[in-house]
């Protein structure tokens, strides 16, 4: 049975959900989500996701939201085909597991809050916030030093291994590389920058950015 994915192709939690379908191999479809049109808090769409957000799968007869259970629901699920993503001992795991939370509580917000500010705000019509932009790449700035730290040890964040750890920073540091003008964010480290070039280089992220 084919996967349903609920997203534009565009927004950054349905592309970090494909890339890991495609890694595994999974067949899926994507139904688009028209955010500008408000589409995501139509009473229908609600039934699926009740915070109105994206990105959602349907696999069977499981509904499920929020990007990160997806992507670790996959990576379980899907054991044994493609891309191991998730580590193979109960060590490899936990490093993916807590670079997966390093994402989450700590790159994720300064990192969106950037891209929010730098190519949506003016097409939105909301002024750019300088204060924001300015804080949120200060943030920004000490997390990727950690990384730098990290990778100059191991060639991914969670290992020897390419891990949904990795992956799931793909979508935002897109972003900040090629449409916001933030590329010395990545290349002014080293080491994340030869880790940034492996990683957007994978055959599964530039399917990505061919959805549409």
């Amino acid at each position: 049975m084919v996967v349903k994915l609920h997203g534009p192709g565009f927004a950054a939690g349905p592309r970090r959900v494909a890339v890991c379908l495609f890694e595994k191999e999974v067949e899926f479809e994507l139904i688009n989500v028209d955010l500008f049109s408000g589409e995501h808090k139509n009473p229908d769409f609600l039934q699926l996701q009740p915070f109105g957000l994206v990105p959602v799968i349907q696999d069977g007869d499981l509904t499920l939201f929020e990007s990160r259970a997806i992507l670790r629901y996959c990576s379980e699920k899907y054991t044994g085909q493609g891309t191991e993503l998730h580590g193979k001992t109960i060590e490899e795991r936990a490093l993916v597991e807590q670079w997966l939370e390093v994402e989450s509580h700590n790159f994720n917000a300064p990192a969106l809050s950037l891209v929010f500010q730098l190519m949506y705000a003016s097409k939105l019509g909301i002024p750019q916030n300088e204060e924001e932009i300015k804080s949120s790449e200060e943030k920004l700035n000490k997390v990727l030093d950690v990384y730098e730290e990290r990778l100059s040890k191991s060639k991914y964040l969670g290992g020897d291994f390419f891990s949904l750890a990795d992956l799931t920073h793909l979508p935002l540091i897109h972003y900040l590389v090629h449409d916001c003008g933030k590329e010395s964010l990545v290349k002014s480290r080293q080491h994340v920058s030869l880790w940034w070039e492996d990683i957007s280089s994978r055959p599964s992220w530039k399917k990505v950015l061919e959805l549409k």
